[in-house]
């Protein structure tokens, strides 16, 4: 039975790490229609050989396209795990990027940057930073920035809940915004009608915390 393309990838993978004379941890392998394709870095020509015979080993690998770097100890490391690190530290210990909502990839020295900040500043930011690691060829910035909320939105949400039932008035509910929060403050006649108000103070998008003062009576 003729393996997969993942099974055969995996095969190799572990061949590379068992053989001892090979440093895997920078060895990419990738694997299309059996042809096995070896890229990253080795320490020396003779490990770069040896990473070619471990691959050519695994059963059922029909071809091998050898892309290996040779990359002294003295060169300044560039391995995608290792710029992926170095970027990670940086933001780990730059208070402006909120790391723990950010997500690197790198690829080829390409990194591609995810997640959700609060400000566009923070993005920025990120990237920024990401580009000034050495070995970095470029970077996407994926990051979204979160919407944040808007008083004239929630505003007429609230004005629209309260036409659906007759007799109620929108105008005395007051509404502040800030960051995320929305404050809902003023006197309405009964129960419900706070109750309203609060769901569409909700429904506005970006919102994430409300909080509800509006007296009834």
């Amino acid at each position: 039975m003729k393996k997969s393309d993942s099974a055969l990838q995996r095969d190799v993978l572990e061949e590379l790490e068992w053989e001892p004379s090979i440093d895997h941890a920078d060895i990419g392998v990738s694997v299309v229609d059996g042809v096995v394709t070896l890229n990253g870095y080795v320490k020396s020509y003779a490990e770069k050989m040896a990473a070619e015979r471990a691959a050519k080993r695994v059963e059922g690998v029909q071809a091998i396209a050898e892309e290996l770097k040779i990359r002294f100890d003295s060169d300044r490391k560039t391995a995608d795990h290792e710029i992926a690190k170095r970027i990670l530290d940086i933001f780990a210990y730059d208070v402006l990027i909120p790391e723990e909502t950010i997500k690197v990839k790198v690829e080829r020295g390409w990194v591609s940057l995810d997640g959700e900040v609060e400000w566009k500043y923070q993005a920025d930011e990120a990237m920024h930073a990401a580009g000034k690691v050495s070995g970095v060829v470029g970077v996407s910035n994926n990051i979204a920035v979160k919407s944040r909320p808007k008083v004239t939105d929630i505003r007429k949400r609230i004005e629209d809940a309260f036409k659906r039932q007759a007799g109620l008035d929108a105008n005395a509910v007051t509404i502040t915004a800030s960051g995320n929060k929305v404050t809902l403050s003023g006197k309405v006649k009964a129960w419900h009608e706070r109750k309203l108000a609060e769901q569409a103070a909700w429904a506005a998008p970006g919102v994430t915390q409300v909080e509800d003062k509006i007296l009834v009576g």
